[in-house]
């Protein structure tokens, strides 16, 4: 069961207040029943999957600049790769000024802070490099300020954060189209499911961080994300049509969760057909350089640990005995290969993927 305890710990007098009102925003659904139990999940981060961990989080921190960022190539000082470097070391415990790389996330939350368009208020948007898709970044980016909201001490950044959170946010719910989703750009035109659960997902987080988000966003969204769906349980890339896969599914499904919705038809075939791509050996040959891998394999550990179960408990061991144990897979340097976006991207991702149990961040709390 969902613990309001977490609930109003990461959201603070905001989130009590409204809460306490009853005031409309994303559905604060508290009807997960199946939850893996909390040391019972911990214990499934084994020796060699925290040492990994350990040498993934130091490579991160070797590679972050003097500026803060993450990011080399084309994806240098991208802010969705800042920002999921720094979840990672948050999902390890370290916070703003406090940890061990304490400072490495309050460089990283001062960096995303000065990504802020001038002529766009709140679009978080590295000018540095190049992307095909800006609002994955600023996506990244307002899921990041959401989550280390709760844990900034420092009251002129916790303003600042707060003051370019709640138009991150006003940006989502503006650019929201027609069909309930979003694409690319910061534009109400198209809409595809990988760009709309990094939208929906960062929602969530602001509104269990007390910032207001309208119902009819998350309404909207859920509608456009059911059409997304195929018959046979997987999701595609866009409702007009193509073929469900393993990456657009397990974001299909873990936007269903953020906007509130934990059960029903959609959510069960959804988990069906992910777990016919339950990593094994054989699957990994096949799927190790697919560009997608890290990002679909960041959104099925939560769709499994949310589903908790059989579900979680068949899942978990098999993607970290994966990240772990493959030789394609961990460097000697700690990091990731992905040689699509970058290592740091690829290192960000499995530590996030394999932290999970831990429960640190509070998009993933129970």
């Amino acid at each position: 069961m969902h613990s309001r305890r977490q609930f109003l710990k990461w959201g603070g007098a905001a989130a009590l207040a409204l809460t306490a009102s009853g005031a409309p925003g994303l559905e604060d659904n508290d009807d997960r029943d199946a939850l893996p139990d909390g040391s019972a999940a911990r214990d499934m981060i084994t020796l060699a999957a925290q040492q990994a961990i350990d040498q993934g989080l130091n490579f991160l921190v070797r590679n972050q600049t003097r500026d803060g960022y993450w990011g080399t190539g084309q994806y240098q000082g991208n802010v969705a790769v800042t920002s999921l470097g720094a979840l990672a070391l948050m999902a390890a415990g370290h916070q703003p000024g406090r940890g061990l790389h304490g400072d490495c996330v309050t460089r990283a939350l001062r960096y995303v802070l000065d990504q802020e368009d001038p002529n766009i208020p709140g679009y978080l948007h590295s000018r540095m490099g190049t992307s095909h898709g800006p609002m994955y970044g600023h996506g990244f980016g307002a899921l990041f300020l959401a989550e280390v909201h709760g844990m900034v001490h420092d009251r002129e950044l916790r303003d600042r954060l707060r003051g370019t959170l709640r138009r991150a946010v006003k940006l989502i719910v503006d650019k929201q189209n027609i069909e309930g989703g979003w694409r690319y750009q910061p534009e109400r035109r198209d809409a595809d499911i990988s760009v709309t659960i990094c939208q929906i997902m960062a929602l969530r987080a602001a509104r269990n961080a007390g910032i207001y988000v309208p119902k009819s966003t998350a309404d909207r969204c859920i509608e456009y994300v059911k059409r997304c769906q195929d018959r046979d349980g997987g999701f595609r890339y866009m409702a007009q049509g193509g073929p469900p896969a393993f990456a657009r599914t397990a974001a299909g499904v873990v936007a269903l969760y953020s906007a509130g919705v934990y059960h029903g038809r959609e959510v069960d075939s959804g988990l069906r057909y992910l777990m016919q791509f339950k990593p094994n050996p054989q699957f990994f040959r096949r799927d190790v350089h697919s560009m997608h891998y890290f990002y679909g394999h960041y959104y099925a550990v939560q769709a499994m640990w949310i589903a908790g179960g059989t579900y979680w408990s068949e899942w978990y061991p098999a993607i970290r005995d994966e990240l772990i144990n493959h030789p394609d897979r961990q460097r000697a340097n700690g990091g990731w290969s992905d040689h699509r976006i970058c290592h740091d991207y690829g290192t960000a991702m499995a530590c996030l993927i394999l932290q999970v149990p831990n429960n640190y961040l509070p998009i993933f709390q129970k």
